[in-house]
């Protein structure tokens, strides 16, 4: 695992010489050894198409590339950042809300709209969230950021969970997802709260969901 959790807002990485993590611009707090930092365009194993969700939801910030020999302390904001290691599963995971990466995840973007219809669209223009979510896919570990701390909700085939699109950080399992309202179009615009739009997750997994409504 390359990611410890030094408290709730901080981690720390190994980095060891021929492997990689990948970070959000800025996180990185301090470090010890030889270590470089360098802005990679092409996000990770999944080349310049899993950039293409950032650039459309504004986020032009390339992700850093972190090699080298030594620890690296990670943190971003001063928010609460979890550690979710995966074994093969595939994570889901807001944009905005990824800190770090292993470079042994392979990373993609989907878009909303392919599962919630149009309903996936209407969330990135009314509740201000992305029309993407990164994927990560494999053997390795994700630090991902959150505002006042997270909480893991098991999905069950005979419980779904309702998530307010705004509190959502990530899931993972076998999960679908899918967004509505239950107020008509002219009552949306401006309203990007849970009590007008609902993420229901249906399936088997977890959904990591954050303590606040705010953005990050």
């Amino acid at each position: 695992m390359a990611f410890q959790e030094i408290n709730s807002k901080m981690v720390q990485a190994t980095v060891a010489p021929g492997q990689r993590l990948f970070s959000q611009r800025g996180a990185m707090l301090a470090y010890r050894g030889e270590v470089s930092f360098t802005p990679n365009l092409r996000g990770g194993q999944g080349g310049v198409v899993s950039m293409i969700g950032r650039r459309v939801a504004n986020e032009d910030t390339p992700l850093m590339t972190v090699e080298g020999s030594g620890t690296v302390l990670f943190g971003h904001g001063g928010h609460h950042v979890q550690v979710i290691n995966l074994a093969g599963d595939t994570l889901h995971v807001e944009a905005d809300r990824l800190l770090a990466f292993e470079g042994t995840l392979e990373q993609g973007t989907v878009f909303l709209g392919s599962q919630g219809g149009v309903m996936g669209m209407v969330r990135g223009q009314v509740s201000g969230q992305g029309l993407f979510t990164t994927t990560l896919r494999g053997h390795g570990s994700v630090a991902v950021m959150a505002h006042g701390g997270v909480f893991e909700v098991p999905i069950t085939p005979q419980r779904p969970v309702r998530v307010d699109p705004q509190a959502y950080v990530a899931h993972h399992g076998d999960v679908r997802n899918k967004l509505s309202t239950a107020m008509g179009w002219r009552d949306m615009v401006g309203r990007g709260s849970g009590e007008a739009f609902q993420l229901e997750l249906s399936g088997s997994g977890t959904v990591f969901v954050q303590a606040s409504e705010e953005k990050l």
